[in-house]
């Protein structure tokens, strides 16, 4: 019988992100430490035995030997060539049932490559979209997918995300019938480019409950449950917003409008180290990309994050709830 992937591991891709390794191996430690998340760290031995010897933490952390690492320039084909990389060590122990679960910061398009031959998407799924919990101002979130995995879909891949985003907030927000709206320029019906447009049309006939087009201030507002747009522009809302929130804070912190602390408090809803990362749906196994300049308390809670997802067994929850959804 095969293991249950709630009861293994995290496999961390140590070498990934801009301050990798020593901020990674410290956010896996840190994990382990402060919330009981069992680690294995893929990446170059000598390098990752260094550092766990440097935090203390010699024989707290698993050591899966990987002796080359993907650029953070580097996506799909050139990615996958890469076969002896942390990242494809990875996925492969991943694939063979050895973690439960997988965290990286590095580069969103070798990793989405890389979990699509290793792992699989699930049906009908053609390609995986990244999807973030947004606070909003209401008091709830609201799912914004894709974040950043697929930069060019089809029509018919827009309607899968909303249905994978529907998913998600049903089953990790627990969100009943949970509301959709296609991100466009205006509210007005047959708003936006050609690919918007077409993606209504079959939204509008799509097995969810669509509220139609919204625009960018309906982001944190909670007028819908979810927001579905294509990968570069939800990656574009998604680092705006968490640069709005900080530029917005800081104006009211110099003008005294409020509190420190509680300006702080606000900063944290938006802050990666809160949310940890973008949970990568669509596949048969649990995926979190981090922020590429994610330090060691933002890796500790993308952890921690997938730890959960793994639990909750959200992946073949969603693959179950797609086989009943089908999408038009």
């Amino acid at each position: 019988m095969a293991p249950d992937p709630r009861d293994l591991p995290v496999v961390v891709d140590a070498m990934g992100g801009d301050h990798g390794p020593a901020e990674i191996i410290q956010g896996a430690v840190l994990a382990r430490r402060a919330h009981g998340v069992e680690v294995i760290l893929a990446g170059r031995r000598d390098v990752l035995d260094s550092e766990l010897a440097r935090l203390g933490a010699r024989g707290e952390a698993e050591v899966a030997h990987a002796g080359d690492v993907v650029p953070m320039t580097e996506r799909g084909a050139g990615a996958l060539a890469r076969t002896g990389s942390s990242l494809a060590v990875a996925f492969d122990l991943l694939g063979r049932g050895v973690g439960g679960a997988f965290v990286s910061a590095g580069s969103t398009g070798a990793v989405v490559a890389n979990a699509v031959r290793h792992l699989g998407l699930a049906a009908p799924v053609s390609r995986p979209g990244l999807a973030v919990a947004l606070p909003t101002t209401g008091g709830g979130a609201t799912v914004l997918i894709d974040a950043g995995a697929t930069m060019d879909p089809t029509p018919e891949m827009i309607v899968q995300f909303a249905l994978l985003g529907a998913c998600y907030a049903e089953l990790v927000l627990g969100v009943a019938e949970p509301s959709v709206g296609l991100l466009s320029i205006g509210s007005e019906p047959g708003k936006g480019n050609r690919l918007t447009r077409r993606a209504e049309e079959l939204l509008r006939r799509a097995p969810l409950r669509f509220h139609g087009v919204v625009e960018g201030h309906d982001v944190l507002s909670g007028t819908v449950d979810v927001i579905v747009t294509d990968g570069f522009t939800g990656n574009v809302v998604l680092k705006n917003v968490e640069g709005s929130v900080r530029a917005a804070l800081t104006l009211a912190a110099r003008r005294g409008a409020a509190e420190p602390e509680r300006l702080r408090e606000v900063a944290r809803l938006y802050d990666p180290e809160t949310h940890g990362g973008a949970a990568l749906l669509g596949l048969t196994g649990t995926v979190v990309v981090a922020h590429g300049s994610s330090r060691a308390a933002t890796i500790a809670r993308a952890c921690v994050v997938a730890r959960d997802l793994a639990r909750g067994g959200v992946a073949a929850r969603v693959r179950d709830r797609l086989a009943v959804r089908p999408a038009p």
